[in-house]
């Protein structure tokens, strides 16, 4: 039985063209570029968004860990998405009140959940402006309204 390779030979270039363009779209980074996915993503294509603090949540870590971590429900101002934020730092959920301005990013692991948490792809930077680390740490206090 014969092999069948591919098309090597002086004259064979339009013929590795076509199959390059034929086979183009099994490339994630062709159909990336593309079909523009990074609009179609929550943050547009943005590192950080700013949204409104819906509620409180507790999330159940995955196995083999147990408890429960504290997340945000949040809505994005720029397109009215919803998403779900971790707060990060010990008893930093004391700290946001609903509907504060938060400013939320990604976790850094391109757009996948971090750690035991499922499906929380965000974290909360901000609250009403100041940074929750500062406030954590006892540097700042939060701007009252």
């Amino acid at each position: 039985k014969k092999q069948k390779r591919k098309p090597s030979g002086i004259y064979s270039g339009n013929k590795i063209k076509k199959n390059l363009k034929k086979h183009r779209k099994a490339s994630k980074f062709y159909r990336r570029k593309i079909f523009h996915y990074k609009f179609k993503q929550p943050f547009m294509g943005a590192p950080m968004a700013k949204g409104i603090a819906l509620e409180k949540i507790g999330v159940e870590a995955k196995q083999p860990n147990s408890a429960i971590r504290k997340c945000l429900r949040v809505q994005l101002i720029k397109n009215r998405k919803r998403i779900t934020a971790f707060v990060p730092f010990d008893g930093c959920l004391n700290y946001i009140d609903i509907n504060d301005q938060v400013l939320v990013s990604g976790f850094g692991k391109k757009g996948r959940a971090k750690g035991d948490i499922p499906g929380v792809k965000f974290k909360v930077v901000k609250v009403s402006g100041v940074a929750l680390l500062s406030i954590f740490s006892g540097k700042k206090m939060k701007p009252r309204r």
